[in-house]
């Protein structure tokens, strides 16, 4: 998340992408020819240079972070805050007190996401649960039930941000033609228009436009598979990458390998169509909640238990730099 908010690396990205692709470079020839006839008078490195600007749709990836940063916020604000709660009010109790869990749980919203709060009241339930909880296995259950249950609330309130950050490749081929005009004819781009213009009213298309038709769709299909790899990625400890479009190949911990607990047992029947299983846990739409469930289901109980999700995420310099308002170094 933090990445594509950031747009890390997303043009450099994009631009290495698009010099590798022969569609893109094919074409460029043509597209200096065809503007040139009409009455373009720049070189052709400076029209090539002035498409390859055009080309970058930035928009696209400021919707994406836009979209991203919204939900984040939105996580945050909820979530978060609820956690804190929970920290401040419960996570210090010496013994379990039943009026204590249930008094902390009466703040909480009635219903289901996006507007309820009912899978964060049963999943702080568990959590309280799980403190006073002896038995390891049992503990390790509750604790994935109720990770899985905030999961699920969180993922329904974000539908709306993660379908619009998926879809924010889709540039507007208007928009796009009308900046590439005026990039290509600052001077009297109300000609090349008007020209344009009238061909249209006659059913004439232009070589210019076929042209403009294929750089769009090759800059559409590689934006897309930026934001993709930046939005469908998740890097952990240990230069561990997972493609969500991919089944983990991580294997459950001995505690999670057999479930005991029957509402984890229900809740896994429910939305894992494989539920003692990796076999298709990859996302084939990162954009379709059910097909993000799955995939967070096996993702939490396979690394439930590992030991490098605990430490720090910040070096103590990156800390000291988040304090005094900067950005820190490194990576994040």
């Amino acid at each position: 998340a933090g990445q594509t908010i950031r747009h890390e690396d997303f043009r450099r990205t994009l631009e290495l992408l698009l010099n590798r692709q022969p569609t893109a470079m094919q074409v460029m020839p043509d597209v200096i020819a065809s503007t040139q006839a009409l009455g373009v008078r720049a070189q052709p490195a400076a029209i090539q240079e002035s498409v390859s600007e055009i080309l970058n749709p930035l928009a696209a990836f400021q919707n994406a972070s836009h979209a991203v940063g919204q939900g984040n916020k939105k996580v945050f604000e909820e979530i978060g805050r609820e956690f804190a709660r929970f920290i401040e009010h419960c996570l210090s109790d010496p013994v379990y007190t039943p009026e204590h869990i249930a008094s902390f749980c009466a703040a909480l919203r009635p219903g289901d996401p996006p507007d309820g709060q009912d899978y964060l009241r049963r999943a702080f339930t568990r959590y309280y649960q799980a403190c006073f909880e002896p038995d390891l296995k049992m503990r390790a259950e509750l604790m994935l039930l109720a990770n899985i249950e905030i999961g699920c609330h969180e993922q329904t309130r974000l539908q709306p941000e993660i379908t619009a950050a998926m879809n924010a490749a889709i540039i507007d081929y208007r928009d796009f033609r009308r900046r590439l005009i005026k990039a290509l004819f600052p001077d009297h781009g109300w000609l090349a228009r008007l020209r344009l213009f009238l061909l249209g009213l006659i059913d004439r298309r232009r070589p210019f436009d076929r042209l403009v038709d294929l750089l769009l769709a090759e800059s559409r299909r590689q934006a897309r598979l930026v934001i993709t790899e930046y939005i469908m990625t998740i890097t952990l400890p240990g230069n561990i990458a997972l493609r969500l479009g991919d089944d983990i190949s991580a294997e459950f911990p001995p505690a999670l390998r057999h479930i005991t607990l029957p509402e984890l047992h229900a809740f896994l029947e429910r939305i894992d169509l494989t539920p003692d299983s990796t076999i298709g846990s990859g996302a084939e739409d990162w954009a379709n909640l059910p097909n993000r469930l799955h995939f967070i289901a096996d993702f939490f109980r396979c690394y439930h238990q590992s030991s490098q999700l605990f430490h720090p995420p910040f070096t103590p310099q990156q800390i000291e730099a988040l304090h005094s308002g900067r950005l820190p170094q490194g990576r994040l």
